[in-house]
């Protein structure tokens, strides 16, 4: 089937009615943006009939023994999202953020979002679609994913799109006060999203429901080997 022909806006209605709304995400903010927002534009041709499927939509082929790089779920990154409690004038890092979606999304919900990855080439799809899409306050910055984003730190929430093995403290450091992280703990059959909250040099951590996603570049724990 020709591009031209499939009817995005009908996928991308159903994707929310079948998979967002049954997965007791409420903010309406978040129901509209997604309601809104192309997410094919953010997808590669190769993929993008699967744009709108029922979980995680490829970006790019594993190099070597490489993660995979993938679009969360729909339902996963509005839940994960909704758990963040964005704040209309808060200031949001985005952690592996890849062609930009999930950083359009918050874009929409926050005032201020900085959208960081490891990989340029996905970066390069973000740094073309977002400004087309209007997601004017939206920065994009490449880096390595664990260490977060500190130049423009400290920031009212981070999301990280993807599983985590452990999160490293310098990174939670980059929350205000009262600030919020939100991740996927643990290998891809048996993840839970995660939320910390800060509150002043201490952390809680809770355990909010269960979710899956390949664990991202750099967040994987240091091995040990015994001899």
């Amino acid at each position: 089937m020709r591009e031209d022909a499939v009817d995005y806006e009908t996928q991308r209605k159903n994707m929310v009615e079948s998979q967002v709304r049954p997965s007791d995400v409420t903010d309406r903010r978040i129901i509209r943006t997604m309601l809104d927002l192309p997410r094919e534009r953010f997808v590669p041709e190769a993929y993008r009939s699967l744009a709108y499927m029922d979980g995680p939509v490829p970006l790019a082929a594993p190099a070597g023994h490489g993660a995979r790089r993938a679009l969360l779920s729909a339902r996963t990154l509005a839940k994960l999202v909704q758990i963040a409690n964005i704040d209309p004038d808060a200031a949001v890092l985005d952690i592996g953020a890849g062609t930009g979606y999930g950083a359009a999304l918050l874009g929409r919900l926050a005032g201020r979002v900085v959208a960081l990855d490891s990989d340029a080439s996905l970066l390069g799809v973000a740094r073309r679609v977002l400004p087309e899409l209007g997601a004017d306050d939206v920065t994009v910055v490449e880096g390595e994913l664990a260490q977060g984003w500190s130049p423009e730190s400290p920031y009212d929430a981070i999301v990280i799109e993807g599983a985590v093995e452990e999160i490293r403290p310098d990174l939670l450091d980059q929350l205000k006060d009262g600030g919020r992280l939100v991740a996927i703990v643990g290998a891809p059959a048996a993840g839970r999203a995660t939320l910390w909250r800060r509150n002043g040099n201490t952390f809680g951590q809770a355990s909010i429901f269960d979710a899956t996603a390949d664990i991202l570049p750099s967040f994987e724990k240091a091995r040990t080997f015994a001899f």
